[in-house]
């Protein structure tokens, strides 16, 4: 049986004549950066998330960036993190001299756990950092408890950022992704539920100023043209092509959403009494970027992954090694709770083949491999 980790090819099928059709027009009118369906797809964004401002970028990482930018974070400054998240997350605070501070997350949603953020508070002002804002990361798809991380950030005067590159489409106590933060980020990587055929993401924020920031830092810090700088910015433009692909996916993201959600109830049915599945806490939709499971904890994974793959199942591990122990990380602040949720997650979870097309038969024979290789 062939099984795809994530199939990208029945999804074109759907959508294919819609994309040649657009590449077709750009390729006539020649606008192939910022063209007019760069414009239109902010537009139908903003109906995914009820967002003032809908801003295209380059990827996901340079969502973030540009968040930072319009939030005005300053070099030595701190910034609460997951360590349990990919690379982007953290990585763009140093990139701007700013500190990453490690917290802890839940055992059974892999997000900020909002019970441990005042440790990682702690760690950063015991190394005398002025911790200004928190990232939460939605994580697989489901968004992080954003009521209490809100609670806790406002109390004590913390911006807040949602880095939804994973859970795009979700929704949090009836509030759709791009309402749950001061400033929410998404990605577009080929892999996410709303992918691109190329790099992308885009920026989300009601606020006016960081809007007005963000768009200028977009390109190169322009004012009222491209030749007037008034502040250091970069380039981070979504490229009109990717655009018209983002379009007609967006087609048929709400039908790929609930397919999702299928594939994701026969796992838990499938799978629920030998491993740990993913819990959606009350109130909570995931757009199932991923489906990780939790390993038992005398199981040696490694064997796992060579059996299943030698029986027809890919998987991947997201992810190995937590941040706060890769070695470009390792002197930045760490939660005075020690993390140890963070690292048993890093040695346990395994990622199953998740997209809208997985079938019940494939379903049926990831699960018998995987009870066997056990």
């Amino acid at each position: 049986m062939s099984i795809a980790f994530i199939d990208l090819k029945q999804q074109q099928a759907r959508i294919r004549a819609k994309i040649d059709a657009g590449l077709s027009t750009v390729l006539d009118h020649g606008a192939y950066i910022m063209g007019p369906e760069v414009g239109a797809l902010e537009a139908r964004l903003g109906e995914w998330t009820g967002a003032a401002h809908n801003i295209s970028c380059s990827s996901g990482t340079d969502a973030l960036l540009l968040a930072l930018h319009g939030l005005e974070l300053q070099p030595g400054q701190g910034v609460i993190v997951p360590s349990f998240t990919f690379a982007a997350s953290a990585e763009v605070m140093p990139v701007m001299g700013a500190i990453p501070v490690f917290a802890e997350v839940e055992a059974d949603s892999f997000n900020l756990d909002p019970n441990k953020l005042d440790a990682a508070l702690a760690a950063g002002k015991a190394a005398d950092i002025d911790v200004v804002g928190i990232i939460g990361v939605g994580l697989f798809g489901q968004p992080a408890n954003y009521d209490a991380i809100r609670a806790f950030a406002t109390q004590r005067g913390l911006w807040l950022i949602d880095d939804a590159a994973q859970s795009f489409g979700a929704q949090w106590q009836g509030l759709p992704v791009g309402q749950l933060a001061d400033v929410t980020c998404t990605s577009f990587f080929p892999a996410k539920p709303l992918g691109a055929y190329g790099d992308g993401g885009a920026v989300f924020t009601n606020d006016d100023h960081i809007a007005e920031i963000i768009r200028s830092c977009r390109i190169h810090g322009m004012g009222k043209d491209k030749y007037q700088n008034v502040r250091i910015g970069m380039t981070g433009r979504l490229d009109t092509m990717q655009a018209v692909i983002l379009d007609a996916k967006l087609d048929i993201f709400e039908d790929e959403l609930t397919l999702r959600q299928t594939v994701a109830d026969r796992y838990h049915t499938l799978l629920g009494d030998m491993v740990g599945t993913p819990q959606l806490a009350s109130g909570a939709t995931s757009s199932w970027a991923q489906y990780c499971i939790k390993l038992p904890n005398s199981c040696d994974r490694a064997a796992v992954i060579s059996y299943l793959g030698d029986h027809g199942v890919p998987t991947a591990i997201y992810y190995p090694v937590p941040m706060h122990q890769q070695p470009p990380y390792t002197d930045f602040p760490q939660s005075q709770c020690g993390l140890g949720v963070t690292c048993d997650l890093s040695a346990r979870v395994l990622a199953l083949p998740m997209h809208p097309y997985l079938e019940d038969a494939q379903q049926q024979h990831i699960a018998a491999q995987l009870r066997h290789a056990l």
